[in-house]
């Protein structure tokens, strides 16, 4: 008889809802894929990433801030500019997505093409 694999633990769980809470986001997603293109400033990324408001915008770069997963950096002037970079762990987690997404490109193209 098979054993059951214990429940998850509580920092286990809270571990994970931090991930679905970062990865389960389609604009979290889009927003660490953008700057990792180096797309850096509010505006371009509003630009760069179809259907995004800057409302949400702003929320997701202040969740992805919270995780530590991009940095940002302002430069004072007339204009205050802002630009984001990826930390280390956004370098990662941004890897680890576009693998994900090849993933899911060459599955999609593999189904369209298999006759069965």
């Amino acid at each position: 008889m098979k054993r059951r694999p214990p429940p998850l633990s509580i920092p286990e769980r809270t571990a994970y809802r931090r991930l679905e809470d970062v990865v389960g986001c389609k604009w979290s997603a889009a927003v660490l894929g953008a700057i990792s293109r180096g797309v850096t400033r509010p505006g371009q990324l509003e630009r760069f990433i179809p259907g995004i408001s800057t409302k949400v915008l702003n929320e997701r770069l202040r969740k992805l801030l919270d995780y530590r997963l991009i940095d940002r950096e302002e430069f004072p002037g007339k204009v205050l500019r802002v630009e984001y970079r990826l930390t280390e762990t956004g370098r990662q987690l941004s890897t680890i997505i576009e693998q994900i997404r090849d993933l899911d490109e060459a599955h999609s193209l593999g189904a369209k093409s298999d006759p069965s």
